[in-house]
């Protein structure tokens, strides 16, 4: 398989797996959209690799493939899988962003455990190391100037966070708990009643809690004007609000908005060049 043939198959993976990344790298230069497709496409992998093994075990073989696929790319030699042969290229233009997909790797380690977070703190902490560093690392391969990481910061903590709130049923079905364990503490709820789907007051707090999170992090972003050539990267996490707002403080439900609308909030987010 070709670079070329992988990069292509990359897009494909990433258009119909994350729609939200993807629509927001066709504001990309034509000359980085592949590079950007790799990366989200190997941030794919790392995902599924915790959302469909139940055994925590499985999970952790399946990152280590990746991390051998890494070091093969990094050298040179990646395996015939088309991720890893367009990751290859994505370090061939930046060798510096192996180290960072290596972090990825490791971030993603506790996406398989029942109870990864035991407070909102650890809950945003993990938002910051996956979804703020993919924001990061997608806008350096845009651009060799540096931004403000508080706008990486903050987007990336608000999308992560809106993402696990939207995949909270997802999570529940597979016996995991992605909310704070010292949030439900306190509001005496336990696991069995996360996973019974039941919409009570105490989880639809500990919910809004989170959207509260998610709402300052992305806030705190919105005060920045953005550079037209990271906007890319970080366009994603102009979703939130519309997202907040169709969650409504529902703990069960999984929510997306609409394609048309989707599309209009990005194309005004990169229009003004703001969040």
């Amino acid at each position: 398989m070709t670079p070329t043939e992988a990069l292509a198959i990359c897009e494909a993976t990433v258009r119909r797996l994350d729609e939200n990344r993807y629509y927001a790298t066709l504001f990309a230069s034509a000359e980085n959209r592949p590079l950007l497709f790799a990366l989200y496409g190997f941030n794919d992998e790392l995902a599924r690799a915790g959302e469909m093994a139940r055994d925590p075990v499985a999970a952790e073989i399946r990152l280590e493939w990746w991390r051998e696929a890494l070091d093969g790319a990094r050298a040179g030699h990646p395996p015939a899988h088309p991720v890893a042969i367009a990751i290859a290229e994505v370090i061939a233009r930046d060798r510096e962003q192996a180290r960072e997909l290596e972090a990825l790797i490791d971030a993603r380690a506790i996406d398989s455990t029942p109870a990864p977070f035991a407070t909102l703190a650890a809950m945003a902490s993990y938002a910051r190391a996956t979804s703020a560093r993919l924001m990061q690392m997608a806008a350096r391969l845009q651009t060799a100037e540096s931004e403000p990481s508080a706008i990486f910061d903050g987007a990336g903590i608000a999308y992560g966070l809106v993402g696990m709130l939207r995949n909270l049923p997802f999570h529940a079905a597979r016996g995991r708990v992605f909310l704070p364990s010292d949030l439900l503490a306190a509001e005496s709820i336990v696991a069995a009643d996360v996973f019974s789907g039941k919409h009570s007051d105490r989880l639809k707090n500990v919910v809004r809690q989170v959207e509260d999170c998610a709402l300052a992090h992305f806030r705190r972003a919105k005060q920045n004007r953005i550079r037209r050539a990271v906007l890319p990267a970080i366009l994603p996490a102009a979703l939130v609000p519309a997202y907040l707002a169709s969650l409504a403080g529902r703990a069960n439900d999984r929510t997306d908005i609409l394609r048309l609308r989707k599309q209009l909030i990005l194309l005004r987010a990169a229009f003004f060049r703001r969040l």
